[in-house]
């Protein structure tokens, strides 16, 4: 079923989410400043595109770091970023239908407030 929902978010839209995730890291690699935040994204990026089966959860080492990391980052991308998830978790709940994929916009939102520290694993 999760092979049947990661097509169907794929084709829908998944592809771009993806894609813009990836622009996000190499643009992000090509500042010095960036490179912390590259791996946080390359995991967003893949988890974007296929987010069906997948979980979120956070890695317990580093926390220290992860913690400044994600406060930088909240403050100028997180919070728009989830934001723009949840507008359209929103819209797609109210269709019905779209309900799996409002959930998956919701998953996607909480981990764009904080992305670095967490990694993406097969449930």
């Amino acid at each position: 079923m999760s092979t049947l929902l990661n097509l169907l978010w794929f084709v829908l839209g998944g592809w771009i989410s993806g894609l813009l995730w990836l622009l996000a890291s190499v643009i992000l690699a090509i500042t010095i400043i960036g490179l912390p935040w590259v791996p946080a994204t390359l995991r967003l990026a893949s988890f974007s595109a296929w987010p069906f089966g997948r979980a979120v959860v956070s890695r317990y080492h580093g926390q220290e770091v992860s913690l400044l990391l994600n406060i930088v980052w909240f403050v100028f991308a997180g919070w728009w970023l989830a934001l723009h998830h949840l507008v359209l978790a929103v819209l797609l709940v109210v269709t019905l239908i779209g309900i799996p994929f409002a959930i998956q916009h919701v998953k996607l939102a909480l981990i764009s407030l904080a992305p670095v520290g967490k990694t993406v694993i097969e449930v």
